[in-house]
């Protein structure tokens, strides 16, 4: 089988020549790792027409080359990553070399400009735009991150009862995505009980769980890399008209948009999708969120769905598609699921478990 990273580095080079760029210095680790599959901590790629370097410290010197083998030309830097880049870039006296210029600090900005000899030039999100578009390896990670996800909810929401705290919840669920192979949390797990499931990035807290509200779960996965970020959400015991009502519209403005999304429509007629339906209700200013985003190697990626965005969706991208409704001192109702936007159209990487359940806790 080819190796999809020699498929990406072509790829990269293509746009690099595009921009009237000689090389781009890429130092966003996840773009590293997508162009090499090196997973350390630390390191700088230069990447340039038959030249790709990678410049890493002392912890990755067997590491590196394991995971990268003849895909890059490893350097162990011994005192200084940059001091190494700053003598790569003096080999290369006046190309026009890219930066990320999105990902760049302050601190490193000024050790570019130190850099005489080489046209360095800002370079955003020029990895990224290639990254949206996953290949089949990238897909079936992020299938099988679902599905570990979704094993570890199902192992975990029978034994969730009223009078313990969120943070014991969360400690369970996070519990059993280890036990299950996940490598680790994509983010900080969200369990957020009664008046705290209407704040959308609630902190898990040591509030105690009570009978009759809403509970809801936002967590994920990572599998090879790859992201999984569902939400679900739960009453505790009997169910009011008024919660139900509101489970129901943010279940079928779900449904509308996880089957309704395409490749090729704009970000902000795929947010539409759900947006509509909840605001010919009377509750648009209740959404105040986007749909989703893209997914992949991070949680948040590139392509938005967004009311802002006139960006297309690029066939190929994985994105959430998580609408919700949020009503301060009730509660609120967020249903996220993973859809790959296939040539064929939205498939469906999660369960799709959306309807409403009742926990007898």
């Amino acid at each position: 089988m080819d190796d999809p990273r020699v498929s990406r580095q072509s790829a990269l080079l293509g746009v690099l020549a595009g921009h009237e760029l000689d090389g781009l210095l890429v130092s966003h680790l996840p773009n590293i790792r997508w162009l090499t599959g090196f997973t350390g901590s630390a390191a700088i790629l230069l990447i340039a027409p038959g030249r790709c370097t990678l410049v890493t410290d002392f912890r990755y010197a067997s590491q590196a080359p394991q995971e990268v083998g003849d895909l890059a030309e490893v350097h162990i830097a011994p005192r200084s990553v940059w001091g190494r880049v700053s003598r790569l870039l003096a080999d290369t006296p006046g190309s026009r070399i890219g930066f990320e210029s999105h990902v760049v600090t302050v601190r490193d900005a000024d050790r570019l400009k130190g850099y005489l000899g080489t046209r360095l030039e800002p370079a955003a999100d020029l990895v990224e735009s290639l990254r949206m578009v996953k290949d089949p390896s990238e897909v079936e990670a992020m299938r099988e991150a679902a599905a570990l996800a979704q094993e570890a909810l199902a192992a975990v929401v029978p034994t969730i009862r009223v009078g313990e705290r969120e943070l014991d919840v969360a400690s369970r669920l996070e519990a059993a995505l280890r036990q299950r192979g996940s490598e680790w949390h994509p983010f900080e797990t969200i369990v957020a009980s009664g008046p705290r499931s209407a704040l959308p990035h609630a902190r898990t807290s040591d509030r105690v769980l009570e009978r009759g509200e809403f509970l809801l779960l936002d967590f994920g996965a990572i599998v090879r890399g790859y992201c999984s970020d569902l939400t679900r959400t739960f009453v505790l015991g009997p169910v009011d008209p008024r919660q139900r009502a509101i489970y129901e519209l943010v279940e079928s403005a779900q449904r509308l948009a996880r089957e309704g999304i395409r490749a090729g429509m704009l970000g902000r007629d795929a947010d539409a999708l759900a947006r509509d339906p909840i605001a010919e209700r009377g509750y648009g200013e209740a959404f105040g969120h986007s749909l989703g985003h893209g997914l992949g190697l991070e949680v948040h990626e590139a392509p938005r769905l967004a009311a802002t965005s006139e960006a297309a969706l690029p066939p190929g991208a994985v994105v959430t598609v998580e609408p919700g409704i949020y009503l301060p001192g009730w509660g609120g109702v967020r249903l996220e699921d993973d859809v790959w936007l296939s040539p064929d159209g939205p498939v469906l990487l999660s369960d799709g478990r959306t309807t409403l359940v009742q926990l007898d806790a």
